[in-house]
């Protein structure tokens, strides 16, 4: 393959966090547990809405509110102060098993790492805090610094700009196929993790490469691999 990229950008929720716990949060709030996944489809929804449209707001901001309004349609008591505790709760989340493994094999490479969420630096710097990996990052970056969410091409060429590399020297890691296209639209490199065993969609752009588990980034940027 071609030479390793210079610097490794990783997306935040469910590529490296696992958020499957929240069904079970917003079962013991008295909610669906379906309306966990509604709830961060609809989020995104509005934030690439804004994005768009040349507007931003800020994760946190975005999802309390959808969440309120989800909330009060399933009849949950105190939906606003349920969504605020609910959507704060991110921060809490545990990591994926493979990604200690895969970020400390990957650093120990050599290899410069961030982070680039839509949510905000300080949920990133508590989930890689509590689980001792803050200094295996150079930056933990948000696109509330940016010009617009993810996957605008300003939110790339934003992080490639604070790592001093061109966006082609840069590889974007994540599990959303939207983020992978977006990546690759504005420059970028991209490996997609398939966690889910699912198919890639294939009217969005195709990522260089495709990983079961983070482990095995650091085997396919080799220089043997």
């Amino acid at each position: 393959m071609a030479a390793a990229p210079q610097v490794i950008v990783f997306d935040v929720n469910e590529t490296l966090s696992d958020m499957t716990s929240m069904a079970s949060r917003f079962a013991e709030a008295g909610a669906p547990e379906p309306l966990a996944k509604l709830w961060f489809a609809t989020l995104l929804r509005e934030g690439f809405a804004l994005a768009a449209a040349g507007d931003a707001a800020p994760f946190g901001e975005i999802g309390a509110e959808v969440l309120t309004g989800l909330l009060e349609g399933a009849g949950v008591p105190d939906p606003a102060g349920t969504a605020r505790r609910l959507a704060a709760s991110v921060a809490d989340l545990p990591l994926h098993p493979d990604v200690p493994e895969g970020i400390c094999a990957l650093r120990a490479a050599g290899h410069r790492l961030v982070t680039l969420t839509n949510g905000s630096a300080q949920v990133a710097q508590k989930l890689f805090g509590a689980a001792g990996l803050r200094d295996e990052f150079e930056a933990l970056l948000s696109v509330e610094d940016a010009p617009a969410w993810k996957p605008h091409p300003s939110s790339y060429q934003y992080a490639a700009q604070q790592c001093g590399t061109r966006v082609e020297d840069v590889m974007l890691v994540a599990v959303h196929p939207w983020d992978i296209h977006g990546a690759a639209r504005a420059g970028l490199r991209t490996a997609w993790v398939n966690r889910t065993g699912g198919t890639y969609p294939s009217y969005l752009a195709r990522p260089e490469l495709t990983l079961a588990s983070l482990t095995h980034l650091n085997a396919e940027l080799s220089p043997s691999a």
